[in-house]
């Protein structure tokens, strides 16, 4: 069965028929062509296709593209702000170098929005349980929570 779907994704509308058992992760890189949400395990373990759902970090491998019909998505291609065009937490990343492969990077980088829109000053241990759904093989963590701390401190200076 099919079902016609619309989808704001980084603000731009995307509206297209498709099988109801389309996941959204595939909805977001196969009808809209943006590829920087990853499919890490197609079981919700790593949180590489973590992407934001009206304002809420969500698995988007858990969640089928008829269930986000009508709703706002952000993902990692929707990030912009006033460092180089890249947002606080992006340039983050960049400053503390909590990345290394990268793939778990775009999952990361939406939990960490979630959270600093949630809390601005989050503490480590309220970094550390906000990451918990996402894995990283290469970091151990410490960059990316210190990443998080730095893009933390730049948002209440601005």
């Amino acid at each position: 069965m099919t079902t016609r779907v619309n989808i704001s994704i980084n603000a731009r509308r995307y509206e297209y028929e498709v099988e109801d058992r389309t996941l959204l992760v595939h909805f977001i890189r196969e009808q809209a062509r943006l590829t920087g949400t990853h499919i890490g395990c197609d079981s919700s373990n790593c949180g590489a296709c973590t992407v934001l759902l009206d304002g809420q970090a969500v698995k988007s491998c858990t969640l089928l593209a008829v269930q986000a019909d009508g709703q706002n998505v952000s993902t990692v291609e929707g990030l912009t702000g006033s460092f180089n065009g890249l947002s606080p937490i992006q340039e983050g990343f960049r400053q503390e170098h909590g990345l290394q492969c990268g793939y778990c990077t775009p999952g990361m980088l939406m939990a960490c929005t979630a959270l600093l829109a949630e809390n601005a000053q989050p503490s480590e241990s309220e970094i550390r349980h906000a990451l918990e759904g996402n894995i990283c093989r290469c970091t151990g963590y410490e960059m990316i929570v210190r990443s998080v701390q730095w893009a933390a401190a730049k948002q209440v200076q601005q």
